[in-house]
């Protein structure tokens, strides 16, 4: 098969898949900047979260945006096992982003769960380091679960 006809059955099977998921009931007005950091992961965060951009579960459609600077973002998303040489850095992102702030911990290892590695070069959970407000488990989580997490995480600011 030819390039360009992959191309349009790959196309028509999302349009079908499009079709067939319902809508979202509720839309929260407003948006959400995420400023996402990697501290020390495996990257299977990265691509679920990556996942969650795609055209299926399409989180710009609600308002959700990753930004490059943490001056631009509402919420800062932490992947991966804090190590004792991102701690500084994490801070410095944290400090940096205008109130309100949140700071989500995606993933198990950003959790503290199950870590594997040299403990002198492990700063702990990220709440030990930053205050989490939002924890989204799994090793990875599903892009489905990152969705409604953030979603969730618009609406609670939008009716704050």
């Amino acid at each position: 098969m030819r390039t360009a006809e992959t191309m349009f059955v790959l196309l028509n099977h999302l349009q079908r898949l499009r079709r067939a998921t319902p809508p979202s009931p509720v839309r929260a007005r407003g948006s959400l900047a995420v400023r996402h950091v990697d501290a020390g992961s495996c990257n299977g965060c990265e691509h679920e979260l990556a996942a969650a951009t795609n055209p299926f579960y399409d989180l710009q459609q609600y308002g959700l945006n990753v930004v490059a600077s943490p001056r631009h973002a509402d919420v800062l998303l932490v992947t991966g096992a804090i190590t004792t040489r991102m701690a500084g850095p994490l801070r410095t992102a944290y400090e940096a982003m205008p109130e309100p702030r949140l700071v989500a911990a995606l993933g198990d290892c950003a959790l503290g769960c199950n870590l594997l590695g040299d403990q002198a070069e492990l700063a702990g959970p990220l709440e030990a380091i930053l205050p989490v407000d939002l924890r989204i488990p799994g090793c990875p989580p599903t892009p489905k679960a990152i969705a409604q997490a953030l979603t969730a995480a618009l609406h609670r600011l939008a009716t704050d």
